[in-house]
């Protein structure tokens, strides 16, 4: 899917200093409007940081930032009631001594949500929470405040969705539940901006990311385009039923196959990027007298391509002036 649609969420050379450390360096982030945009970077990358001046709770440095493709007035409440959060935090501290209903009550008065009752009925429903709405939030689990938060983001029906760390420290069934609660924000037309650490989780939900370190972004794209930039050639992986003699030099002959290796009833074979080779080389291994029993193709992950670029970038960072804040 493309999206050609105007940003939602714009910033341009945003600086955030605390002092003589730079969380946030010269950030240029553009989010369209009904995507899944993932905000990648280690603890300490400047992520929150970033969140925190978007959400027009933390004034920048230097820079702008635009919000619905005007700029951002953290007094401007209309524009604060079209986005939702969920905090890397959730609402324990002053809440504990509410249960879950009177939480959600609370927030529905403040954001004048029509039906709220109705409305808290049936987001809790949505999350598996509804058994609990008479619990007091101090005896609910970390991934039970998750998804009390995302209930509470959503109850005002925001445009947009600010997501920070939202699987961090869930188990994998709780891990499951939110990606699919992502998922189906973003189909009924959200636009989600997500910041993680858990890469593998962004690679499959995320229409798009940008890679940030040390308070610089070092790439932004497709997931896709991403891995296929640092990816020079492709290698297969087949596994053979029978091992035809000379099969490794016979593949070198093919015009597009640049290396081939046998390992016992396995070969690796590498080949240009132009296309998808897998026909031709199953064809011509099956002219051979032998039949592959699998082709994979070995790719790379989304947490294989962030260690690759920070690694290659690792030289704009020399010499920085010191620890960047989270």
């Amino acid at each position: 899917m493309e999206y050609r649609r105007q940003p939602v969420i714009q910033t341009r050379n945003l600086t955030k200093k605390f002092g003589d450390f730079t969380a946030v360096d010269s950030l240029d982030l553009s989010i369209r409007q009904g995507e899944i945009y993932a905000f990648l970077g280690p603890n300490g990358s400047g992520k929150t940081s970033t969140i925190m001046m978007i959400l027009g709770l933390s004034t920048p440095t230097s820079g702008e930032i635009q919000l619905f493709g005007k700029p951002l007035d953290p007094a401007d409440l209309s524009v604060r009631q079209r986005i939702g959060v969920v905090p890397e935090k959730h609402p324990m501290g002053m809440w504990q001594w509410m249960t879950a209903g009177d939480y959600l009550s609370f927030f529905a008065d403040l954001f004048k949500v029509k039906d709220s009752e109705k409305r808290i009925e049936r987001l809790l429903s949505h999350v598996e929470l509804s058994q609990f709405k008479n619990r007091k939030i101090s005896g609910f689990s970390r991934g039970m405040l998750q998804k009390l938060s995302f209930v509470r983001a959503l109850l005002h029906d925001p445009d947009i969705l600010i997501l920070d760390e939202p699987q961090s420290g869930l188990d994998p069934i709780g891990i499951k539940q939110i990606r699919d609660l992502i998922l189906e924000e973003n189909r009924e037309g959200r636009t989600i901006l997500t910041s993680s650490h858990l890469l593998s989780e962004m690679e499959r939900i995320c229409h798009r990311v940008a890679i940030i370190y040390q308070g610089r972004l070092l790439a932004e794209d497709t997931t896709e385009n991403i891995l296929s930039g640092l990816t020079e050639n492709r290698e297969f992986h087949i596994d053979l039923d029978t091992i035809p003699e000379g099969i490794c030099p016979a593949l070198k002959t093919l015009p597009f196959v640049i290396d081939a290796v046998l390992d016992g009833k396995r070969l690796t074979i590498t080949v240009d990027r132009k296309q998808d080779y897998r026909k031709a080389l199953s064809e011509f291994i099956i002219g051979k007298g032998s039949i592959p029993l699998l082709i994979q193709e070995k790719t790379l992950s989304l947490e294989e391509a962030f260690i690759t670029i920070t690694q290659e970038n690792l030289s704009l960072f020399t010499g920085s002036g010191g620890k960047h804040e989270s």
